[in-house]
């Protein structure tokens, strides 16, 4: 089926059900990830190095031509993209425009039962996770498991959530 937009809201009163082989995509290298290939996606983490840079976040309704109705309207306003770690992450970063901030929370939590939530501040535009393997090395998460979530909410602002696995003494994996 192609694309099809619509202007107002759908419904339907049996939920939708988004399956088959397009619904993962594998991250292997640095990617600047777009909302049309990754967006809505489970993204498999398999670069243990990896620059993974979010699309800036595009508020504007409409173009001078676009209308409502128009698929070529770049507003991404509620674009999600969901991230899941299955090689374990020794220096990944997740990262924004610059101008785009991070808000909301993420859970890093460790197997003797320890765990923190961190709370991203104003200034923070990057994650980074660094769960190599063996003890005390996960501080800030990416061990094999991890996940995390980014949504475009409102101009230069990305809401976050996730749980990051870790080991040792964890700290914030938000920089800028």
């Amino acid at each position: 089926m192609a694309n099809t937009t619509f202007s107002g809201p759908v419904i339907s009163k049996n939920g939708f059900t988004s399956t088959g082989p397009g619904m993962t995509v594998s991250l292997t290298a640095d990617t600047t990830l777009t909302v049309a290939a990754h967006a809505g996606r489970i993204l498999l983490c398999n670069d243990a190095d990896g620059k993974f840079t979010l699309p800036s976040i595009n508020v504007n309704s409409n173009g001078t031509t676009a209308g409502d109705n128009d698929f070529n309207n770049l507003n991404n306003i509620g674009a999600t993209f969901t991230f899941f770690v299955e090689t374990a992450a020794t220096d990944m970063d997740i990262l924004t425009d610059g101008t785009d901030k991070f808000k909301g929370a993420i859970m890093i939590g460790v197997d003797d039962g320890s765990k923190k939530a961190f709370v991203p501040a104003a200034a923070n535009d990057v994650v980074n996770l660094n769960g190599e393997a063996g003890t005390g090395n996960a501080t800030k998460g990416g061990l094999v498991g991890s996940r995390i979530k980014f949504t475009a909410t409102a101009d230069n602002q990305y809401m976050v959530e996730g749980l990051l696995i870790g080991d040792g003494t964890i700290v914030t994996p938000f920089g800028n």
